[in-house]
């Protein structure tokens, strides 16, 4: 009776076990977790990183190949300004020339924040682990905006000059005169089509 009591408790912890086991798997497989995979890591400087975060996804060639693994702020006096590094772990099987572009990319306008990584031409330098590349900081927001209302303060005047009939769409829109001699050569043009043909004698 003991026997299959003691039987009965192995098979319920067995049977436990290996439910946690196949529990902690597909969490970790979910996350990303790279465990099980070999890779090495490199670093990227930045000036300004807009936000990304540990576990950030990085892309090469627009594919995923590796996360953020460490962001690390530090401030370099002999330059007198702040250095963002991240620390980045890629798949082995990932080689990175020495003169690739990094920059830091969204997914939408407000999205996810990734690393982008486009590859370099030089294969034959390839980074090795725990070296470097010097990335290319992102626009901060407030320059977008002030890039768009430059854009849309640009417009506005130019529709103001056409309203007061100003510049050559201007006076093509609202000076009847300019309009009719334009018009007036179109209808020249349908019936003489030869005259687009001609070439006019230069005068010695």
């Amino acid at each position: 009776m003991i026997f299959g009591k003691t039987k009965l408790e192995l098979k319920v912890g067995i049977f436990v076990f290996v439910g946690l086991v196949i529990l902690a798997i597909f969490i970790l497989s979910i996350g990303g977790f790279k465990t099980w995979s070999s890779g090495y890591r490199i670093n990227v400087n930045f000036n300004f990183v807009n936000g990304v975060k540990v576990g950030a996804p990085v892309r090469f060639s627009g594919v995923d190949v590796g996360e953020v693994k460490k962001v690390e702020l530090s401030f370099l006096p002999q330059e007198n300004r702040s250095n963002v590094r991240l620390v980045i772990w890629l798949r082995n099987n990932i080689t990175i020339p020495v003169d690739s572009s990094v920059w830091v990319n969204t997914l939408g306008l407000l999205g996810e924040k990734y690393v982008e990584i486009m590859p370099g031409t030089n294969y034959s330098d390839c980074l090795k682990a725990n070296q470097s590349l010097t990335g290319k900081d992102p626009l901060p927001m407030h320059q977008i905006f002030n890039r768009a209302e430059s854009i849309l303060h640009n417009l506005d005047n130019g529709i103001a000059r056409i309203v007061n009939k100003e510049g050559s769409l201007g006076k093509l829109i609202y000076d009847d005169d300019v309009y009719n001699q334009l018009d007036a050569f179109v209808a020249d043009i349908r019936k003489n089509p030869w005259k687009l043909f001609h070439k006019v004698k230069e005068k010695k």
